[in-house]
């Protein structure tokens, strides 16, 4: 499909309840074979499926979503991936960080637990999961981060880079329309900025 289409690359989808996600989390794979019981076996099919397709199309051209803060053993799942992902030599790893949680001054803010798995992998780093465009910024500054992903902020603002560059406000999304039916609603009819010419 890849080489026929031209896509520039591919990511390979390891997170969010997909296949490959759920055989990496112990309480949903209850298989007694060589993908369940040791971190290595967990991530076994992760690793197959993105050392076969980066030897299909070149592993410049692939990426890997993972949320590894959605399993018990997170940053040692988290690192392991990291580190082998580095020698199957893909172009990226993006990853989102644990959700939201409140803290003591009653607001809520996303844990940053990124930090190892950077270090580890040698090729770009994308983070993602809650991030505003202080907190985006920052991440690059503190070379957290090489890129930043803006997931519900990019839905709910279309333009959001020309938002972010003259500091305007931005929409509210509205999950209860994340995943409908409705070609309209949700995701076409966030409004646009406004600017004086």
């Amino acid at each position: 499909m890849y080489v026929y289409s031209r896509f520039d690359g591919v990511e390979i989808r390891s997170a969010n309840g997909y296949l490959i996600d759920l055989l990496i989390k112990d309480e949903m794979n209850n298989e007694t074979d060589q993908y369940t019981g040791s971190i290595e076996n967990s991530c076994r099919l992760a690793l197959e499926v993105t050392k076969a397709v980066a030897n299909a199309i070149g592993a410049d051209r692939v990426g890997i979503k993972l949320s590894p803060f959605e399993y018990p053993n997170s940053e040692t799942l988290g690192l392991y991936m990291a580190n082998e992902l580095s020698k199957l030599g893909i172009l990226y790893i993006h990853m989102t960080e644990p959700r939201m949680i409140k803290n003591d001054k009653g607001y809520y803010e996303t844990p940053r637990c990124l930090s190892p798995m950077r270090l580890t992998f040698k090729g770009t780093f994308i983070a993602s999961g809650g991030y505003n465009k202080f907190d985006g910024d920052k991440a690059i500054v503190e070379n957290y981060a090489d890129l930043v992903l803006f997931g519900r902020l990019f839905l709910a603002n279309p333009d959001l880079p020309k938002r972010f560059e003259a500091n305007a406000s931005l929409n509210k999304h509205e999950r209860n329309s994340f995943y409908i039916q409705d070609p309209v609603i949700g995701y076409t009819d966030y409004p646009f900025l406004q600017v004086a010419s």
